[in-house]
Protein backbone atom coordinates (compact mmCIF):
# COMPACT_ATOMS: atom_id res chain seq x y z
CA UNK A 1 0.00 0.00 0.00
CA UNK A 2 1.27 3.43 -0.86
CA UNK A 3 0.86 6.39 2.10
CA UNK A 4 -0.18 10.11 0.51
CA UNK A 5 3.56 10.98 1.10
CA UNK A 6 5.21 8.43 -0.82
CA UNK A 7 2.64 9.32 -4.08
CA UNK A 8 3.80 12.59 -3.43
CA UNK A 9 7.03 11.92 -3.66
CA UNK A 10 6.79 9.52 -6.86
CA UNK A 11 4.98 12.21 -8.87
CA UNK A 12 7.36 15.12 -7.73
CA UNK A 13 9.71 12.86 -9.08
CA UNK A 14 8.16 12.31 -12.19
CA UNK A 15 7.17 15.66 -12.97
CA UNK A 16 11.16 16.82 -12.42
CA UNK A 17 12.18 13.99 -14.66
CA UNK A 18 9.66 15.10 -17.16
CA UNK A 19 10.72 19.12 -17.20
CA UNK A 20 14.06 18.36 -17.14
CA UNK A 21 13.97 16.11 -19.44
CA UNK A 22 12.92 18.72 -22.60
CA UNK A 23 16.27 20.85 -21.57
CA UNK A 24 18.62 17.73 -21.43
CA UNK A 25 20.04 16.49 -24.64
CA UNK A 26 21.35 12.27 -24.80
CA UNK A 27 25.28 12.30 -25.11
CA UNK A 28 25.88 8.78 -24.58
CA UNK A 29 24.96 5.32 -23.01
CA UNK A 30 27.06 3.35 -20.26
CA UNK A 31 28.05 0.56 -21.54
CA UNK A 32 30.16 -0.85 -18.78
CA UNK A 33 31.04 -0.03 -15.36
CA UNK A 34 34.17 -1.24 -13.52
CA UNK A 35 32.92 -0.61 -9.70
CA UNK A 36 36.24 -1.68 -8.00
CA UNK A 37 37.74 1.57 -9.35
CA UNK A 38 34.33 3.56 -10.04
CA UNK A 39 35.21 4.28 -13.63
CA UNK A 40 32.00 4.13 -16.14
CA UNK A 41 32.40 3.69 -19.93
CA UNK A 42 30.33 5.79 -22.07
CA UNK A 43 29.82 5.38 -25.86
CA UNK A 44 29.47 8.97 -26.59
CA UNK A 45 26.31 9.92 -29.70
CA UNK A 46 27.20 13.64 -28.88
CA UNK A 47 30.66 15.45 -28.45
CA UNK A 48 31.22 16.52 -24.63
CA UNK A 49 34.07 18.07 -22.87
CA UNK A 50 35.57 18.51 -19.24
CA UNK A 51 33.78 21.27 -17.03
CA UNK A 52 30.29 20.40 -19.06
CA UNK A 53 27.91 18.67 -16.65
CA UNK A 54 25.80 15.42 -17.14
CA UNK A 55 22.95 13.55 -16.17
CA UNK A 56 23.08 10.01 -15.47
CA UNK A 57 19.99 8.06 -15.32
CA UNK A 58 18.64 4.45 -15.23
CA UNK A 59 16.86 1.93 -12.97
CA UNK A 60 14.50 3.21 -10.32
CA UNK A 61 16.78 5.40 -8.71
CA UNK A 62 19.48 6.20 -10.24
CA UNK A 63 19.04 9.96 -11.83
CA UNK A 64 22.02 12.09 -10.33
CA UNK A 65 24.08 15.13 -11.99
CA UNK A 66 28.20 15.19 -12.12
CA UNK A 67 30.59 17.73 -13.59
CA UNK A 68 33.23 15.97 -16.40
CA UNK A 69 36.58 16.63 -14.04
CA UNK A 70 38.71 14.17 -16.53
CA UNK A 71 37.94 11.58 -19.43
CA UNK A 72 40.28 9.22 -20.78
CA UNK A 73 40.18 7.63 -24.66
CA UNK A 74 42.44 4.64 -24.45
CA UNK A 75 44.01 5.15 -21.16
CA UNK A 76 44.92 8.76 -22.81
CA UNK A 77 43.32 12.04 -21.13
CA UNK A 78 41.69 14.26 -23.35
CA UNK A 79 39.50 17.47 -23.08
CA UNK A 80 36.82 16.62 -25.43
CA UNK A 81 36.15 13.32 -27.01
CA UNK A 82 34.09 13.54 -30.32
CA UNK A 83 30.42 11.41 -31.28
CA UNK A 84 30.98 7.81 -31.32
CA UNK A 85 33.89 7.84 -29.56
CA UNK A 86 33.75 5.62 -25.58
CA UNK A 87 35.53 7.37 -22.95
CA UNK A 88 36.08 6.34 -19.73
CA UNK A 89 34.88 8.54 -16.70
CA UNK A 90 35.00 8.63 -13.00
CA UNK A 91 31.61 8.72 -11.63
CA UNK A 92 30.38 9.34 -8.30
CA UNK A 93 27.78 6.82 -8.01
CA UNK A 94 26.99 3.38 -8.69
CA UNK A 95 25.72 2.64 -12.55
CA UNK A 96 24.78 0.17 -14.87
CA UNK A 97 25.20 -0.79 -18.51
CA UNK A 98 22.59 0.67 -20.89
CA UNK A 99 21.75 4.07 -18.39
CA UNK A 100 21.24 6.57 -20.53
CA UNK A 101 23.52 10.38 -19.97
CA UNK A 102 22.62 13.86 -20.44
CA UNK A 103 24.01 17.05 -21.26
CA UNK A 104 22.61 19.60 -18.74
Amino acid sequence: MITKTKKKIIKNKFVTKKITKKKDKKVGKITHYFSNIKVAVIRLSAPLKIGEVIRITGGENTDFNQKVKSMQIDHEKVKMAKKGKSIGLKIDEKVREGYNVYKI
